[in-house]
């Protein structure tokens, strides 16, 4: 499956390790995590603005589903969730970390029946949850 991934990389960072080890922890499954995180859709050229949001808004037209790490504060991320929720209508699951002092009420708040939140304490906590995820959005495809 096609997995976009989405996490901070402008706003909120402090868990941009945890956001690296679901793209990886994804990509293991057997499945293709898109993110400018995956090291495997680098450029070697800065992307403008204007860029990256066609490359972003095309990864997410192309996926099955969405895995967003929300325990940092990231006006993109909440649009990504809104974009794939209520224009591409397809699942989100939003993993935040037990060390995450605040998370947005905009996402925890949301009544979505695609979308699923998720606190994870570790690793394989996240793991786990995220196997769960992909093992429910592939028996439905």
């Amino acid at each position: 499956m096609v997995i976009y991934c989405a996490g901070a990389i402008k706003g909120d960072t402090r868990f941009q390790s945890n956001f690296k080890e679901i793209i990886q922890f994804i990509s293991s499954q057997g499945h293709t995590p898109l993110s400018e995180m995956n090291e495997n859709f680098k450029t070697s050229i800065p992307l403008t603005e204007r860029q990256i949001f066609k490359r972003d808004i095309k990864w997410l037209e192309q996926s099955n589903a969405v895995v967003a790490e929300i325990s940092g504060a990231s006006l993109g991320v909440g649009f990504e969730i809104s974009y794939a929720l209520y224009e591409l209508k397809i699942p989100v699951l939003a993993l935040f970390s037990s060390k995450a002092e605040r998370v947005s009420a905009m996402i925890t708040g949301c009544d979505s029946k695609r979308l699923t939140v998720k606190e994870y304490s570790d690793n394989p906590d996240m793991e786990e949850i995220v196997s769960s995820f992909l093992k429910k959005i592939q028996e439905n495809i």
